[in-house]
Order: C-alpha cells, then structure tokens, then sequence
C-alpha cells in the first residue's frame, strides 16, 4: 500500500493553518506545518513533501525567498509550490511565479478550487518529472529533457556517466534493503560532490539501478569527479559489516557452488564533455558514455575516464 501524498503548509497564520488541514486531510493528504520560512525549509530538507503550499509573506524567510533557495537546490528545484497571495495582490502573483511557484491562490478561497488546484500541479509534475521513488532525483524522461536543452542551447557540457562495480554480489550478500542503503548514499555523494564542487546548474538524475548521472560544465567536470571517487571510497568501509571490512572483501559462492573472494564496491565514472568534439544529440552523448564507461569498469578500484581522442 502507497504512503498518502505529504503536503507542507508554510504560513505564519495558524487560524489558516487550520482550514487548509481541514480541507486536505478529509480527502487523503497526509499534512505538515511550518509557522515560517525558515522552519519550512528545515523540514522540506529534513524531510521533502510532495507539495508546498507557501504563503507569500511570512517572518524570517518570506514566500518567495523560500522559492528562490529551493530552486537553486538540485534535489529540491522540482518541488512543486503553490503561493498563497492576498486579494487583488496582482504584483505578488506575478513575483510569486516568476521566484518558481508552480501555480497561485489568492484568499480568501474556495475549498473546491483548492483542491482542483492541488490536483492540477501534482498531476502536472508527475507527469513532468519521473522522479526515482528511492533517490528522490529525476529519471530518464527528465535526464533525456535536460540533455537535449543543454545539447541545443550550445556551451561547455560535460556528462558524467557513473555505476557501481560489484553491487549486485554486495545485493545478494546482504539483501535489498542493504543494497537500497547503498543506491541511497552514493546519490548523496553524487549530490554533495555536485553541491561543492558544481556550478548553479548542475544536474544530477538516476538513470536506475545503481546507475547515475551529472551533467556539469567542462571547468568543474574533473573536480566534481575527483570528490566523486574520494568520497565514495571514504563512505564503503561504513557498508560492510566488520569482518567483511577487516577483511576487504566478500566471501560469497558463486554459481556452481564455489567460494570466491568480492572486492569492496568501488565507483566507475565514464565523462563525456564537447571539449575535443561536438556532442550531437543525447544518443551519442549515451554511446560515447557506455564506451567509456566499459574502459572504466575494467579497473577494481574507483575511477573516472575521459574521451581524449580529437576530431579530425
């Protein structure tokens, strides 16, 4: 049985507050509050809903500060907003969706048209965004959109192609939930990697699996995937239980029974970038990447490879 859709309700108005659960709890919604900005942002990372319904203007952190700091985070930029404004508040609306509100409701309003607009965005993104249900990051549909933009719109692009090496003899050792653990943290590293070392724009997306990308600019692109690599391998001892660690591999039996010895998990990254040579269409970006990424994955120890050959 799926988990009912989480709502966030930012308004520093308690009263109103209330009326908002009282129409969304009824009909399903699962709802949380925040009496300001700033708390709002503190539980959106803590915990991110499905939708955040913001009013305009509250203590500490307004409305559409709060727009602006989720756009700029590459996990929570989809996060679908709806800005509550004030009557006739024409000005609002238009700054309110222009800092990244998805849609706009001005009180007082109608229980009805709340929720035909809550429906309206949350059906509007998904069908917009494929987020993975594990990571949380966008998926293919998405990942495809963002390179034919970025592919059309000219400039540096450097792709960054990355799976696991040995994750499903660590799945089959230790189970699904452990593995899930896994996909989960090395989407944090991507993540973290991309936050410290990327630009504004950076793009992270989970292909599937224990398969990821990050599409960066050609300047960053080397330090994003040097932090990549180190912070992966600092973060693979933590998954293994103590013998295992102590050990350095995995005792696992293979398929005819015998025993075999499983070197840690370790991160294959395959960079892709318009440098050397144009970049045509996703396609090829993809083609190039599985290349690489076949040379990268020949190495038991994490690395990163780069297209060196130039274009006649």
């Amino acid at each position: 049985m799926s988990s009912p859709t989480c709502i966030l309700i930012a308004d520093d108005d308690p009263d109103l507050r209330d009326i908002l659960r009282s129409i969304l709890e009824p009909v399903g919604f699962a709802v949380t509050e925040a009496p300001d900005g700033a708390q709002a942002l503190q539980v959106i990372r803590g915990n991110p809903p499905d939708l955040l319904i913001l009013d305009y203007m509250m203590p500490k952190v307004t409305g559409p500060q709060v727009c602006a700091q989720l756009k700029q985070d590459i996990v929570l930029r989809h996060l679908p907003i709806i800005m509550l404004t004030g009557k006739g508040e024409v000005h609002d609306k238009v700054y309110g969706i222009n800092a990244g509100a998805d849609d706009y409701l001005v009180k007082p309003f109608e229980p009805t048209e709340l929720l035909a607009r809550v429906h309206m965005v949350l059906r509007r993104t998904s069908q917009d965004l494929d987020a993975n249900p594990l990571t949380r990051l966008p998926g293919n549909v998405t990942i495809q959109r963002e390179l034919e933009r970025r592919l059309t719109s000219g400039g540096s692009i450097a792709v960054c192609y990355s799976d696991l090496n040995r994750f499903k003899a660590f799945n089959d050792h230790y189970g699904f939930q452990r593995g899930d653990e896994v996909i989960k943290r090395t989407a944090a590293v991507l993540l973290n990697a991309s936050k410290a070392q990327g630009g504004p724009t950076d793009f992270v997306g989970h292909i599937g699996g224990d398969d990821f990308i990050v599409i960066t600019t050609i300047d960053r692109a080397i330090a994003v995937c040097e932090t990549i690599v180190r912070e992966f391998d600092a973060m693979v001892p933590q998954l293994y239980e103590e013998a295992d660690r102590a050990r350095g591999y995995l005792l696992h039996t293979d398929r005819k029974g015998q025993p075999v010895k499983i070197p840690l998990l370790s991160i294959a990254i395959a960079l892709v970038t318009n440098e050397e040579h144009p970049l045509r269409h996703p396609g090829h970006v993809a083609e190039l990447g599985a290349e690489l990424k076949g040379y990268a994955k020949q190495f038991e120890r994490s690395v990163y490879v780069q297209e060196r050959r130039k274009t006649a």
